[in-house]
């Protein structure tokens, strides 16, 4: 993969803004870390995000979430690693995440409801959407991720 511009070095601007949103999140909006790796993996795995889910990957096993968490959430519906609320998160991302397909369907917000706050909600939402913004642009720049240990077959 070839990587198609660098987007920092391009719109330093934009990127500073979108990074601005990005630490409301991570740090103002109060909102519960192992959510936000939730929001973010999840939401990086459906769009195909490879220098997100790395780095996601590598941040949740850095915060203590177990290998187990962390591999099962690709398939989240058919494992019981998750909890209710976490499970609503998940499907909230997903329905969000695939807005054109899915319209954001009642039952997918009306699972929130037992576990958050409308406050909470609408931050759990702003996350989907930074991640959403940050995929679409390392995706559509081909921005590479960082090769750890590369494989022969990577090498």
């Amino acid at each position: 993969m070839q990587e198609r511009l660098n987007g920092y070095k391009a719109a330093p601007d934009a990127y500073k803004a979108v990074m601005a949103l990005e630490t409301y999140v991570a740090k103002d909006s109060g909102l519960d870390r192992g959510l936000i790796h939730l929001i973010k993996l999840r939401a990086s795995q459906i769009n195909g995000c490879a220098y997100c889910v790395d780095m996601h990957v590598k941040e949740a096993r850095h915060d203590g979430h177990s290998e187990q968490w962390i591999a099962l959430m690709c398939v989240w519906r058919e494992s019981p690693v998750y909890t209710a609320r976490e499970r609503a998160v998940l499907e909230w991302t997903e329905a969000v995440t695939r807005l054109a397909e899915t319209g954001a369907p009642d039952a997918a917000f009306e699972g929130l409801k037992p576990y958050f706050s409308e406050g909470e909600i609408a931050k759990l939402t702003v996350a989907i959407g930074v991640i959403n913004v940050w995929n679409r642009l390392a995706v559509s720049f081909r921005t590479p991720h960082p090769l750890d240990a590369p494989t022969a077959a990577a090498a």
